[in-house]
């Protein structure tokens, strides 16, 4: 950081006093309206880096936007009754978002996780009034995701009146994050790129949507776990959380993306940890791996151009995984360097990977033919 840009502050006379904030009267008014940080070293040059959306100042993380904005439309719809139930699966992030609009609208919530769910947030999520149920074993072929989208369903069964947002398939999703894409807009004045984690696809293609009103040549570039099969690797096993899917999303918005990477859990901590100690601001998996492709992005686009990162949320939830050195090198993801830039493949499903690596090509693995070819 360059600490004369502090130094040029006035400081304050005595006597004076900035004018005394506006009190929210809700929890739910504490949504949004998320500051932007500017980071470079170590992962651009000064003067290339990017802006940081950090979507963890929300309560809960960025999922509090989908979770009170489905909720809301589907009692405007009549879809959701007064006091009737929500259940939803989830592996942390929209569950707190749920809670946070369960406490707002009157509705009691069932949060389906797995063995995965930090107990960390099943303590949260306790604390915030909601019920959490884990299922205990992979689906044997929609892994975790499936089997607890099929516990959902058993619980809707036995709850007549019950409500299931649906964020895998919900256009609520998507349509939750215009503010997130009008604040960005209203903070940095344009973006040329856009860099966003893909998990069940909302907030990528919601945000995306919305910037391209403003900038119709934006870059997006969707960041993936090794090991997810949203964008045609074969599903497989998934250290990290909060992005990647082991099933096919419909809210994911193929056409919108013009590349895809997919990051490893230990290039992730390398990155968690340098946010944290170079930049005091940080979090979890997706923040980690957006960090580092919007890195190589602010190293590899002309200069001037603008890029921005969401970060999803703080980290907090990890600080027994991401931020445990006993539970890093137990898993091996410590003494890694970064690599300087991604491995190169020419088609999504050329051959399974393993560590950071790019596509420019992006499809639909279910079968549209929305091939868009990107060389740099």
């Amino acid at each position: 950081m360059d600490i004369s840009l502090l130094e040029s502050v006035p400081p304050l006379s005595p006597g004076a006093f900035a004018p005394a904030p506006r009190t929210a009267r809700h929890p739910a008014h504490l949504v949004g309206g998320t500051p932007v940080l500017w980071v470079d070293e170590p992962f651009a040059p000064p003067g290339l880096g990017f802006h940081a959306k950090l979507e963890g100042a929300n309560p809960g993380g960025i999922k509090d936007r989908p979770g009170l904005h489905m909720i809301r439309e589907a009692r405007r719809r009549g879809e959701l009754a007064p006091g009737a139930p929500i259940v939803e699966s989830s592996s942390g992030t929209l569950g707190l978002g749920l809670a946070l609009a369960g406490l707002t609208y009157g509705h009691p919530v069932t949060v389906v996780s797995d063995s995965g769910m930090e107990p960390a947030v099943v303590r949260l999520l306790t604390a915030f009034g909601a019920r959490v149920e884990r299922v205990a074993a992979p689906h044997p072929e929609g892994g975790w995701q499936e089997a607890r989208r099929r516990r959902v369903a058993e619980l809707l069964a036995r709850t007549p009146d019950g409500y299931c947002p649906d964020q895998y398939g919900n256009p609520d999703n998507a349509a939750a994050y215009r503010p997130l894409a009008t604040e960005l807009i209203a903070q940095l004045g344009r973006v040329d790129v856009l860099v966003a984690a893909v998990g069940t696809g909302g907030h990528s293609a919601g945000t995306a949507r919305v910037l391209r009103e403003y900038a119709p040549g934006l870059t997006l570039i969707g960041v993936d776990s090794v090991g997810s099969a949203i964008f045609g690797q074969p599903a497989g096993p998934r250290l990290m959380r909060g992005l990647g899917s082991s099933i096919h999303p419909s809210n994911v918005d193929y056409p919108a993306f013009d590349e895809v990477h997919w990051v490893a859990p230990a290039e992730a901590v390398w990155a968690c940890r340098q946010l944290a100690r170079h930049h005091c601001v940080s979090g979890g998996w997706s923040v980690g791996a957006v960090a580092l492709v919007a890195g190589w992005a602010a190293r590899t686009f002309p200069p001037g151009a603008r890029i921005a990162g969401i970060f999803p949320d703080g980290p907090h939830r990890y600080l027994e995984t991401v931020y445990n050195d006993t539970w890093c090198d137990e898993h091996g993801l410590l003494g890694r360097e970064r690599p300087d830039g991604p491995d190169e493949i020419a088609e999504p499903g050329e051959r399974v990977v393993t560590g950071w690596t790019r596509c420019g090509r992006v499809r639909d693995p279910l079968g549209r033919d929305i091939t868009k070819a990107v060389v740099r």
